[in-house]
Order: C-alpha cells, then sequence, then structure tokens
C-alpha cells in the first residue's frame, strides 16, 4: 500500500466503538436494509452488498436511509418484528469481518420529497389525496415545518406537520433504536439535518415559520433533532453512538436557487455562523458524530456533486466545523484517498466518507490496499442509474417509478444491487466474436464476454479505443470520464483481447465469426436551415475546433448545456437557443446535474432562449423566432449543432447479428454498458 493512505487505515472511535479504519461508506436511497419504497422487510439484495464491503476493508457501513413509516402504506418500523430477528442473525456474521453498523433512520423529506408527476395531483387536491391516502399519503409524505412550496411539483404547497405527528416520529425513533440495538447494530444515525430533509427544514429559516415550540428562536428550531437523540438515548443508553446526517452549510438562495463553488452570496438557509453554533449544540444534546457535507434540495449539487463540481468541494467547510465540536466529523462529496488521508493527518476530519464509488466498485478499498489503484473503476458522477430523479418546468419527478423503487444501481455496473439480474455464468461453448467498433459499448461488450470464455476481436475503424466518448470527455471537468477510457483501454489490454485498429467493417462479409456484435454509435441528426453550412456539430468543437467569442449552441439538451458551459468556462460568450420550455427537459437526467448547469448560466447571465427556434444563420448572426413568432438577431461568430444523434448501425439484427450501444438506440452510458449486458452475457 501507498504509505501517503497510511492514515486512512488507522482506527477511531465514535463514543465506545472503535471503526477499524477512517473509510465510512455513506447512506444512499435505495440501499436501505428494511426496504426503500416496499414494505418494511430484511432486505437481502442490500444486505449481500453491505456484507461484500465489509469483507472488502470498508471500516464503517451506512445502509440507505430507513423510514420510519413504509412510503406506501404507513406501517411504523417498529412493528416490523420478522425483520429485526432476520437481521439479529446477519449482524453476528456481520461483525465477523471487523466492519461496524449503523443504521440510518429518517424523519421523512418533507417539501424534498420527490413526488412522481402521476401523483401531482393528489397533493394539489385534498380529495384526491384522501382516496389514494391508505396507499400512498401523499399529504403525510410532505407534511413540513411550515406551509411550503414543493421543491418538485410546481404551484403545489405542503403542509404544515402536527404536533401530534412530530411526536409520533421522535417516539418511533426511541422504540426502533432500541430495537435494532437489541440487534445487534452498532450504531444510529439520524436523517436528517442534512440536504434540506425535514429535520433541516426545521432548522433553517427560509423553511421553518412555526409559531409553536418547534419555531422562531435557534434553540425551537433545533428542538425536534435535539428531542430525537435525548429520546434514543433515554432509550438505549448514553453509550449507544447516535450519528446525525448534517449539512454544514446550506449553500441555498432561495427556493430552488442554489449557490455555486466561490459564489458571493446572501445565504436563507444555515450559514457558517449558525453552524458553528449548531454543531456545538447538537453535540451537547446528545449526538456522537457529524457525517457533514453541504447543501440542500434547493442547491442539490453539494450533497451529490456532479462532474461539475471540485472534488473534495466540502472538505474546507467539514474541516472548518470541527473546530467547534470535540465528536468526529465524516466529510463526504467527492472525497479522493490522498487528499482524505491527508486531512485525517492534520485532523482537519475523523475519516473519509465515500458513497457512490461503491456501487461502481465495490471492492476499491481492497484494491487501493493492494497498491491496484489502476483497477478500480471510477465514478463519474453521472447519477444515470443512483438518483435518476429529473425535474424540469412543468413536470415534477419525471424518472420512472422503476429507477425511484429501485436507487442505488449503476450505471456503469450493472450487477450492482441488481438482484442477481446480470450474474453471468463462463459459457457453455467457446465461439468466435466479432465486435464492430471499439466505443464503450464495444469495449464492455468485449470484456463481458471475454470472462465468459470466449474469443473476441473488436474491429475499430480509428486507431484508439474509446469511440464518441472520447469526444465527450474532451473539456477539462470531465476528468473522471477520461480515468474511464483509460480503465477500459487497461482492462482490453490486460484481458489479451484483439483489436484491429484503422479497420473499418463496412459489409459484415469482411468479417469471419460465431457471431456479430455491432457497436457503430450513432450519428449527428441534420437540420435544413438556410446558412446551415456555416455550424459545425458539437464533436468538432469538442475534437478542438477553434471558435470565437460569440457563439450560438443550438440545442439546450445535455450535450448542448455542456458546451455552452465549457465554452463560457474558456471565457467565451456562449447563448442556448432550445425549442421546449427548459433546459434539458428529460426524464434521464438527475436533478443533481441538471440544477448545476441552470444554476450556473442563471448567475453567469449566460443568455438562454427558450421555446424559440432557429429560422437562419447568417454570416454574422443566428436569427430566431420565439413562441409567439417574433424575431430576434443574435450575434455569431460560430454555430454550434447540438440538436442530438440517430442511431448508425451498419446491419440490421439477426440471429447471429446484435446490435448494442447507440447503434441501437441513442442514450446515454447507462443504456450503453447494460444493453451490452444484456448481450453478453447471454451469447
Amino acid at each position: 500500500m501507498n504509505k501517503n493512505y497510511e492514515p486512512l487505515f488507522t482506527p477511531w472511535k465514535i463514543g465506545n466503538v472503535e471503526i477499524k479504519n477512517r473509510i465510512v461508506l455513506c447512506p444512499m436511497g435505495g440501499t436501505s436494509l428494511f426496504g426503500w419504497m416496499e414494505p418494511h422487510h430484511f432486505d437481502k439484495d442490500s444486505a449481500d452488498f453491505f456484507m461484500d464491503l465489509a469483507k472488502n476493508n470498508v471500516g464503517l457501513v451506512i445502509p440507505g436511509i430507513a423510514p420510519l413509516r413504509n412510503l406506501i402504506g404507513g406501517q411504523w418500523l417498529y412493528k416490523a418484528k420478522g425483520a429485526f430477528k432476520k437481521l439479529k442473525k446477519y449482524m453476528e456474521e456481520f461483525h465477523k469481518t471487523g466492519a461496524k453498523l449503523f443504521v440510518q433512520l429518517t424523519a421523512g423529506f418533507g417539501r424534498s420529497f420527490s413526488i412522481p408527476n402521476a401523483l401531482v395531483p393528489m397533493l394539489r387536491n385534498k380529495f384526491l389525496g384522501a382516496l389514494l391516502k391508505p396507499i400512498f399519503n401523499i399529504s403525510y409524505l410532505t407534511a413540513s415545518p411550515s406551509e411550503l412550496p414543493s421543491r418538485w411539483a410546481e404551484n403545489a404547497m405542503c403542509r404544515e406537520m402536527k404536533l401530534k405527528e412530530i411526536e409520533d416520529i421522535i417516539y418511533a425513533y426511541a422504540r426502533t433504536s432500541k430495537m435494532l440495538k437489541e440487534a445487534g447494530v452498532d450504531g444510529v444515525e439520524v436523517h436528517a439535518v442534512h440536504e434540506g430533509y425535514l429535520l433541516d427544514q426545521f432548522t433553517t429559516k427560509y423553511t421553518n415559520h412555526r409559531q409553536d415550540n418547534y419555531g422562531g428562536s435557534f434553540e425551537n428550531r433545533y428542538r425536534f433533532p435535539v428531542e430525537i437523540v435525548k429520546a434514543i438515548k433515554a432509550e438505549c443508553g448514553d453509550d449507544y453512538p447516535v450519528s446525525v446526517r448534517y449539512s454544514v452549510v446550506s449553500k441555498t438562495k432561495g427556493f430552488c436557487q442554489g449557490a455555486l463553488p466561490g459564489e458571493k452570496y446572501k445565504e436563507v438557509g444555515r450559514d457558517m455562523a449558525e453552524s458553528e453554533k449548531a454543531a456545538k449544540y447538537l453535540q451537547d444534546a446528545g449526538y456522537d458524530m457529524l457525517n457533514a457535507d453541504n447543501g440542500t434540495y434547493d442547491a442539490w449539487y453539494w450533497a451529490h456533486p456532479p462532474v461539475y463540481m471540485p472534488q473534495n468541494c466540502n472538505l474546507e467547510d467539514c474541516s472548518h466545523i470541527k473546530k467547534f465540536v470535540d465528536i468526529p466529523v465524516v466529510c463526504a462529496g467527492k472525497m479522493t484517498p490522498l487528499v482524505a488521508s491527508n486531512a485525517i493527518k492534520n485532523k482537519e476530519i475523523d475519516a473519509m466518507g465515500v458513497a457512490r464509488q461503491f456501487l461502481v466498485d465495490s471492492h476499491w478499498v481492497t484494491k487501493l490496499k493492494a497498491g491496484k489503484e489502476e483497477d478500480i473503476m471510477p465514478c463519474i458522477c453521472c447519477h444515470n442509474a443512483c438518483f435518476v430523479m429529473s425535474h424540469y418546468k412543468g413536470v415534477a419527478n419525471a424518472g420512472h417509478l422503476g429507477d425511484t423503487a429501485h436507487m442505488a444501481r449503476c450505471a456503469l455496473n450493472p450487477q450492482t444491487m441488481d438482484g442477481g439480474k446480470y450474474d453471468y455464468k463462463p459459457a457453455k461453448k467457446k465461439k468466435n466474436i466479432a465486435v464492430i467498433g471499439g466505443g464503450i459499448g464495444g469495449m464492455e461488450t468485449a470484456r463481458i464476454l471475454t470472462l465468459r470464455g470466449h474469443n473476441v476481436t473488436i474491429y475499430e475503424k480509428s486507431d484508439k479505443l474509446g469511440g464518441i466518448f472520447i469526444s465527450a470527455a474532451a473539456p477539462d471537468f470531465k476528468e473522471k470520464d477520461k480515468e474511464l477510457i483509460e480503465w477500459f483501454r487497461r482492462q482490453i489490454k490486460a484481458l489479451k483481447i484483439k483489436v484491429k485498429f484503422n479497420t473499418e467493417i463496412t459489409d459484415l462479409k469482411q468479417v469471419q465469426a460465431d457471431e456479430i456484435v455491432v457497436a457503430t454509435g450513432s450519428k449527428a441528426k441534420k437540420i435544413g436551415l438556410p446558412g446551415i453550412e456555416r455550424a459545425i456539430e458539437t464533436v468538432d468543437y469538442l475534437n478542438g475546433k477553434t471558435v470565437g467569442d460569440n457563439v450560438v449552441v443550438i440545442g439546450g439538451g445535455l450535450s448542448g448545456c455542456e458546451v455552452a458551459y465549457d465554452l463560457h468556462l474558456k471565457g467565451k460568450k456562449p447563448v442556448i437557443i432550445e425549442a421546449k420550455n427548459d433546459l434539458m427537459a428529460v426524464s434521464n437526467l438527475s436533478l443533481a446535474n441538471t440544477s448545476y448547469l441552470r444554476d450556473y448560466f442563471a448567475t453567469n447571465k449566460v443568455p438562454v432562449y427558450l421555446e424559440s427556434k432557429c429560422k437562419e444563420i447568417t454570416d454574422k448572426a443566428v436569427i430566431i423566432l420565439d413562441k409567439d413568432g417574433n424575431e430576434k438577431k443574435i450575434k455569431a461568430d460560430d454555430v454550434i449543432l447540438a440538436i442530438g444523434y440517430n442511431p448508425n448501425p451498419i446491419a440490421k439484427q439477426s440471429k447471429k447479428v446484435h446490435i448494442v450501444g447507440d447503434a441501437l438506440e441513442v442514450g446515454n452510458l447507462r443504456t450503453v454498458i447494460w444493453r451490452a449486458w444484456d448481450i453478453a452475457t447471454k451469447l
């Protein structure tokens, strides 16, 4: 092991509980030991996932939020006695690994509940809500400290929580914690004075307008989480560890308005001055650890950092708050091992919190200890499977219900939390298989086929592997994408997969194979427009084509927005033209990612013309029409087309020919890789 990482592997304590190293699996929605949306039960998929991590050198495992009440049906967790019996047997085996486990219990979501778009009428209409109440109690799930606007459903208000409901939650925390202790669980974590969830909404002034003992003064606003920890300690004993998930600073300018890194703004939530006081106050109330980062659902990209956020983005604030408490502070947020190790060595934090990297590669800690860092598959912070909750103008949570119900899967690793769907076995008959195209889809297909025992040859028309993803990874902020390409190239080399470079296949008769996989990707869409010959494709810009200062980007999807973002970072003056009523108005992009870009453009005053179409491109401008037919001329030294792609297969599917990736249907890296597995695990 690299000696620089040694501080990560030193023991530490939370209360009287010793943790063998400083690496903490932070909780993720969808990884609850008791199920997520379904009725409470002992969840085998989650349990297997955590056991695998414990066997692979994770010090402290914290499963994702366990709702104190079922989201569907509303039963209290402490009534699911059968689940706790199974948990007790599980903990006996778990402790043999030397790891420790805390269970995170959630008070709820309040206005941050990501309400599916189909259920919005039940929130707006009391009669419809009452009809659905026995199954899905929207009024209760969105109940907030005060009457507040939903983060997700426009023009929908969330009701104020009743005192009896607060009392019931406090009781449930204590009762459930006692059952967890009796089952052998090492501690509990209170969810959460963090990320704008229910308890956090009680603590911040912009979301708490109550007139009773739970609103107004600092002490009243923090009363709810304080009473929770006191109730747990009264039931479980002072020596039973209780952590709190904690956002140091809200990083919030207003409802649905986050603050970007380095931005000067007026904080409406918890600022650092209040946080210094609050951290000490929570410690004195009985909390034994702060599991910390930053942000709210209004500034979601701090708690779920996309690729645009800097690495170790929360370290400065977490290390600052440690000066005001005596209890351990864990820091999460795109943490890198070397920086975390140095911060621990310098006593700036106590442990490194990591979440989604474990979904990509559950053995990354073991690989780090063994000095095999190059074998660690990197997380690219896409949220395309682990947290696909999308939102755009006029639509609440646009994500598919299947994604919401099965969060914490991984775009890059289909086996994560998949219930065995993508388990594969050695091929019954070894075949010679040709893979046409060396992009991500082609490489992943070839990799899995080879692991199953097939003899694979990749035919790549260029002189390098990576395909269109090389261009997509070109911007400076895409360093993890670049790492992913290199990871794939190393895997292809290590597996000794034959690659024929500079070999373009245009007719399958050129190839002799038992099976053929077509992974030839997609091609850019074309539009008929006067002056279109002056426009360049997105890929041309990403590949280095020089552009002037004033650049019009036609298309406000993810590609167009990332191009505009890159242009602005380089000092250019981009303008975005989009036909829809919002940027990135699709169902497969996490709000954590899209809200960053929307906030960036708004804060930096990047012109965005929505519900507008291009009429003509002239020598020095682009003429657009708004939804009312009004013309506007926009100065343009250059024009970049980002209007999407069409599949580009070189053959049709047949018994012998299989199409993967964008050649089948244009999507994202998740669809590319999962389709590769769909084919490669069955041939």
